[in-house]
């Protein structure tokens, strides 16, 4: 069997498309309001109130995003802390995602913020209170965003051509692989004591103090989940063969699998020993949305049972999205469906929050279609010259 000699390089192409073309316009349509509500504020352009200071923008750009963008956290821990080097290749598309997941998400909390103009705040030790769980996240978030950019050089410097300084900065690498793998674990679990802080306004079948662990693990899962839902998305919409790839991602189909498991099986534990059965079933709307949560994140774990489902696209493909749409959802659910502020109080996004939260995915989908076109950052997999004769004589 031929051997292959794999290296990042760039997809090349044209950068014009239905798919490029759509996401400027929805980008667009996206600052434009963005620009109107930092001329007018807030409610010119939301649904806030007293009662819901938080809103779908909170909720995306720092719980849901985030977690979407966990792969170069997820990829990091397997490559480099269990040493799984066979998953490498992986590596560089999962970070830039990663790197535009969080970029965004920082840029878009300014505009999350009622006094946006105190945002410098925030990198004065002056104005710091070392106490407050909130400032404990944005601290992680923005360190980490340097971090990702800093993992993601290489490929950028290598573009350049500026390879002493790529082999100068690999040598340092490690330090950074570390706080990667540091930093969203600190601040995935914080989510959740976000929510921990908030006692009972928030509804027993999501409030509990082992919050934090719930938050980090399913944003862990939610990494894997999008290495594979990337993978093969950039299959079919680069035209570019994941043969190669497949074995890595069956073996990623059956980590998320045990994962979910012990998820589930510690949720519904949790739950019992706080004595909130009756909650599943008795608490309206917010029990259908648990038992759709619950149905969405177990899918995975029984698809992935058959080892014919995990080594086909289909099968991965599906499972990938049923745990994103999960993690999604569990973290809308618990910052705004399980939220109960108090009698008078109620919040639906205004079509302009809405506009603006596909406004912030389709810029990410514009940046990453430009990196992968301009940048070397999937692996291809090419018969060296000599492999390729050889192959010719046949």
């Amino acid at each position: 069997m031929a051997k292959f000699h794999n290296e990042h390089e760039p997809l090349g192409g044209s950068l014009f498309s239905k798919t490029t073309v759509i996401c400027a316009i929805l980008a667009l349509i996206a600052a434009v309001i963005l620009a109107k509500r930092m001329v007018l504020g807030l409610g010119s352009v939301t649904n806030l109130n007293n009662g819901y200071p938080w809103g779908i923008w909170i909720v995306y750009d720092v719980v849901i995003g985030t977690a979407f963008a966990c792969g170069g956290y997820a990829m990091a821990i397997l490559c480099y802390v269990l040493n799984k080097g066979e998953y490498h290749p992986m590596v560089r598309p999962a970070l830039l995602a990663s790197a535009f997941g969080y970029t965004l998400g920082g840029i878009s909390i300014i505009f999350d913020l009622g006094r946006w103009w105190n945002a410098w705040h925030i990198l004065v030790p002056s104005y710091w209170n070392s106490g407050s769980v909130m400032f404990e996240v944005a601290l992680c978030v923005m360190a980490y965003i340097v971090v990702l950019w800093i993992e993601f050089s290489p490929a950028i410097l290598s573009k350049l051509g500026l390879k002493d300084s790529k082999k100068k900065l690999e040598k340092i690498l490690f330090v950074f692989v570390a706080l990667g793998v540091l930093l969203p674990s600190m601040h995935q679990s914080s989510l959740g004591t976000l929510l921990v802080v908030m006692g009972y306004q928030i509804h027993p079948l999501w409030q509990t103090p082992i919050l934090p662990l719930l938050f980090l693990a399913s944003a862990i899962t939610m990494g894997f989940s999008i290495v594979v839902f990337e993978a093969l998305l950039g299959s079919s919409a680069f035209n570019r063969s994941v043969r190669h790839e497949m074995p890595q991602l069956a073996k990623l189909a059956r980590i998320i699998q045990g994962m979910m498991v012990a998820y589930l099986v510690i949720r519904f534990g949790d739950i019992v020993v706080r004595g909130a059965i009756a909650d599943l079933f008795t608490s309206g709307i917010r029990s259908l949305m648990f038992w759709i949560e619950i149905a969405l994140f177990a899918t995975p774990v029984v698809l992935f049972a058959k080892e014919e489902n995990r080594t086909s696209k289909k099968g991965l493909w599906i499972g990938a999205c049923c745990l994103l749409l999960a993690g999604a959802l569990y973290r809308l659910d618990a910052f705004l469906v399980a939220y109960q502020t108090g009698a008078g109080w109620s919040y639906f996004p205004s079509v302009q929050e809405l506009l603006v939260t596909i406004g912030i995915i389709a810029t990410e989908i514009l940046l990453y279609v430009v990196f992968v076109r301009k940048f070397p950052v999937f692996y291809t997999h090419k018969l060296t010259p000599a492999e390729l004769a050889a192959a010719h004589e046949k």
